[in-house]
Formats: C-alpha cells, sequence, structure tokens
C-alpha cells in the first residue's frame, strides 16, 4: 500500500470523497434559451436542489451551435460537482451525428446522473394555412412548397422534419432557429407553414388557438391533446420519436457527488409539486440510474447515426 507520509493513500482519497457537498453555489448550464422545455426543467430541478442541499443551483442559458458551446463548456469544467449540464437530448445523441465538428465526446466527457423528464413532439399548422390533417397536409405539399420551422438544424423536431418528409415522399423546407421561442413566434405569424415542437411547449399555443395541431410523435394518444391522433394512426409509422432531458455533470466528477446528486434527483422527481408541474406542461417524468443513462446514450448515438444520414449534409 503506497503511504503518503504516515496515512495509507485510501484514507487520503476517503477523507476528500467524505467532505462535504455543496459548500459553494452550484452552476447548472442549459443549452437553450428561456421558454422551452430545458428551461422548465433545468429551473425546476435547480431550484429544489437548492432548497435540498443548501446552497444556490443557479441557472445559466448558455446557446448556441444547437447546445455545443454549453455542451463544450461544461465538458471542460472542472469536475468537482460545481458544474452541471441539463440538456435535451439533442446536443448530447443528435448533435454528434449532424455536425461536422463536435467538440466533445458524449460518452468521454460526461459522467450521466439521471434522466429527468421525457416528451414526445407535436407537429402544429400555421392557422391560416388549409389543413387540419396529416393527409390533407401530404397533399396540400404536393401543390405548394411548404416550410416547417425547428429549434434548430439538428434538434429533434428537425428530425421529425426529415422523417416525415421520407414516409411521406414530400418536399418540406426546413427552417431552422435559436431555440422553440423564435421558432415559434414565426409560425404564430404564418411566416412558416408549420413547426415542430415539444408538447409541452406547444400546448398553451394550441390551446390558445394560435397554432393547430396534426400530429404526436409518441406512440400513444397524448392526455393534453386526446383528439390529436398519432402519426402511426396518421399512417406514418416510423415517425415516432420522444426527447428527453437529464442531469449530467464533467467525466471524471467522483462517484460520492454523483451518487448524491443521483439520490436527490430521484427524490425531487417523486415530490408531488414536482410531478405536477412537470405533467401539467405537458412532461413526462423519467428517472433512472447513471448507468442506465449511459446506456441509453449510447443507444440512441447509433439510432440517431442512421436518421442523419437522410440529411445529406452536416452543419459545421
Amino acid at each position: 500500500m503506497r503511504i503518503i507520509g504516515s496515512v495509507p493513500v485510501f484514507l487520503v482519497a476517503f477523507a476528500v470523497w467524505a467532505q462535504p457537498y455543496p459548500t459553494r453555489p452550484v452552476k447548472v448550464v442549459i443549452p437553450f434559451p428561456p421558454g422551452g422545455a430545458p428551461d422548465l426543467i433545468g429551473r425546476t430541478l435547480a431550484a429544489r436542489l437548492g432548497e435540498r442541499l443548501g446552497q444556490p443551483f443557479v441557472v445559466e442559458n448558455r446557446t448556441g451551435a444547437g447546445g455545443n458551446i454549453a455542451a463544450e463548456a461544461v465538458a471542460k469544467s472542472p469536475p468537482d460537482g460545481y458544474t452541471l449540464f441539463a440538456p435535451s437530448d439533442g446536443p448530447l445523441v443528435i448533435n454528434p451525428n449532424v455536425y461536422a465538428n463536435v467538440p466533445f465526446d458524449t460518452l468521454r466527457d460526461f459522467a450521466p446522473i439521471s434522466l429527468t423528464a421525457s416528451v414526445g413532439l407535436v407537429l402544429m399548422a400555421c392557422r391560416e394555412l388549409p389543413v387540419s390533417t396529416v393527409r390533407e397536409l401530404v397533399a396540400l405539399s404536393k401543390h405548394r412548397r411548404l416550410s416547417f420551422a425547428s429549434s434548430g438544424f439538428g434538434s429533434s423536431q428537425h428530425l421529425a422534419g426529415e422523417m416525415l418528409k421520407s414516409s411521406a415522399g414530400i418536399q418540406l423546407t426546413h427552417v431552422p432557429y435559436k431555440g422553440f421561442g423564435q421558432a415559434v413566434v414565426d409560425a404564430v405569424a404564418c411566416n412558416v407553414d408549420l413547426i415542430f415542437g415539444a408538447i409541452s411547449t406547444g400546448l398553451p399555443y394550441i390551446r390558445a388557438g394560435k397554432l393547430k395541431p396534426l400530429a404526436v410523435t409518441t406512440p400513444r394518444r397524448h392526455p393534453g391533446l386526446p383528439d390529436t391522433p398519432t402519426f402511426p394512426e396518421a399512417g406514418h409509422p416510423s415517425v415516432t420519436m420522444e426527447a428527453y432531458f437529464g442531469l449530467l455533470a464533467p467525466a471524471g466528477t467522483p462517484r460520492a457527488i454523483i451518487e448524491r446528486l443521483h439520490a436527490e434527483v430521484a427524490a425531487i422527481l417523486k415530490e408531488k409539486e414536482t410531478v405536477e408541474r412537470l405533467r401539467g406542461a405537458g412532461l413526462d417524468v423519467a428517472g433512472n440510474s447513471p448507468e442506465e443513462f449511459t446506456a441509453r446514450l449510447k443507444a440512441d448515438l447509433e439510432k440517431f447515426a442512421k436518421v442523419a444520414k437522410s440529411l445529406g449534409t452536416k452543419a459545421e
């Protein structure tokens, strides 16, 4: 056994890992602007973690390059538990497949803590577009070039649009934005014909009559949209996907901190107030273990590698 002075190495390691955590504010980086599902989930978790652990968990919305800028910043942060990442699946499993140069490696550079929530997508149409079903949309696209908005190149919304194009054999012009908040403004104003968005963020616009829902990407109809068919029901069984959200730390973060944070997140996701808030926004609570989260990321990196081939190009 190696000795440091007169103290065994394992005792030194134990002393370091056994120190209280956290002892100062923790930064939670969200790679998208306020107004979307990642921001709602990230802020909900940050507030409760701060209350439970006695230190502020401060949210930082760090946008750009579809989440790559934030992901790189977190990946390069000290692995001490004081910088966390609260993204959707896009930066983690889609971006590595659709960007030519991604400045991080999802499996190498991050230590997954837990999934937090999941949500299906909904295809919505501008109020002035003369369609109310996917069948009518496909028919109209044969005579008129239509556009669809997403929250960014390579986002889950973008890939859903590509999947619909492939399934229906139609052409749709993709218009990427920097987040759903910007995209939905143009969709409501009918500057774009269609928009894919998370059900959670689309519901307020649907309920207000500002956008028309055509179909959801979930396997079953969503409770918040009981009259809106699934894509399989609309004749497109391949257009199914759910976005998910999670909490991660930089790789190399001590296991004791990962386990502490996982235990806290698991407890928060069982709280009645948290569940009601997330479900009220159209989200499904979806916690799991660090190992299960890692396996999900690995499988989805492989899955989206196949889907991304349909894009024919990669963003710089």
